[in-house]
């Protein structure tokens, strides 16, 4: 689904940012000294010691967290902000963040309709919530969610999430059209023509597989949803010798370039390949090399 949206950078130690040393003696103003330095680690360590801490200090901590990489210990200080400050919505927003991040679906859910729900205008925040109802399934609150976005740089990413809310929906139709909206935004939107693939798939609707892979595999050479719906195109129309080639190349595309042998290729490419026709492409490929795929329908 929709990708995550990066972390905010905070206001903090914007003053601070040229100051060559640390010299203060509050941790916090320290701490974003520190933070301007990039060293993340040694500004959490002086707010990690004994005792309590301001509300910023904790949404800091925060954010150094999430520069480590310790995206559950960032929610728990995010967490701990909120239960001084329930009405900040930076320390929300990071809540919602990190808890999608970490799989946490439902209280990340929670998390950005809080946040919406107070200034309604943040389609970033939208878009990780659609991620999020998509997830828990609760699609036709997905599908709201991303229709509700409203902003130039939300509308790739809603058409997609729309898409995918439509296609789960079995609204295929619609999703389609989404998918294309997503498309005309960005002609190389693979997620998209992958989904499209899929879903033409699914109806075995071999017009629409050739069509949408050849588009994805233009942008993509080595595309393995692309080559997968050219082979399949290929046996379904019996010309063997070019889904044999489209087989060779997507061989090469296995996550282990060492174990894409004639042996173990049949597991790259599951869909309605028969017996016979993986017989064909071992023969194939233990005889002759791969030329690029010509295409020949």
């Amino acid at each position: 689904m929709t990708a995550p949206h990066g972390f905010r950078t905070t206001g903090f130690g914007s003053a601070a940012a040229a100051a060559p040393a640390v010299a203060s003696t509050d941790p916090l103003q320290a701490a974003i000294a520190l933070r301007s330095q990039g060293r993340f680690q040694a500004a959490l360590d002086l707010l990690s010691g004994p005792g309590d801490l301001p509300t910023d200090a904790y949404v800091l901590r925060g954010d150094l967290l999430v520069e480590l990489g310790r995206l559950a210990d960032a929610a728990g200080s995010y967490y701990t902000a909120l239960v001084s400050a329930p009405g900040n919505l930076y320390a929300r927003m990071h809540l919602g963040s990190c808890l999608r991040r970490v799989g946490r679906w439902a209280e990340a859910a929670d998390a950005f309709q809080a946040v919406l729900q107070a200034d309604p205008h943040r389609d970033a925040i939208r878009l990780e919530l659609g991620d999020c109802l998509l997830r828990l399934n609760r699609l036709e609150q997905a599908l709201n969610c991303f229709d509700q976005c409203w902003s130039d740089a939300a509308q790739r990413p809603a058409a997609f999430g729309k898409g995918v809310a439509l296609q789960l929906l079995r609204r295929f139709d619609e999703a389609e059209i989404a998918y294309e909206r997503a498309l005309a935004l960005d002609g190389k939107a693979e997620e998209a023509l992958a989904n499209l693939i899929a879903m033409s798939l699914e109806v075995f609707d071999l017009e629409r597989v050739l069509r949408y892979s050849r588009r994805l595999v233009e942008n993509n050479p080595w595309s393995v949803p692309g080559l997968q719906g050219l082979t399949l195109v290929a046996v379904e129309r019996g010309d063997m010798e070019t889904a044999a080639r489209h087989f060779s190349t997507l061989a090469n595309q296995a996550p282990e370039p060492d174990q894409a042998t004639s042996e173990g290729s049949e597991d790259i490419i599951e869909y309605r390949l028969s017996q016979k026709a993986i017989n064909y492409f071992r023969d194939f490929m233990r005889t002759r090399s791969a030329p690029p795929a010509e295409r020949r329908y």
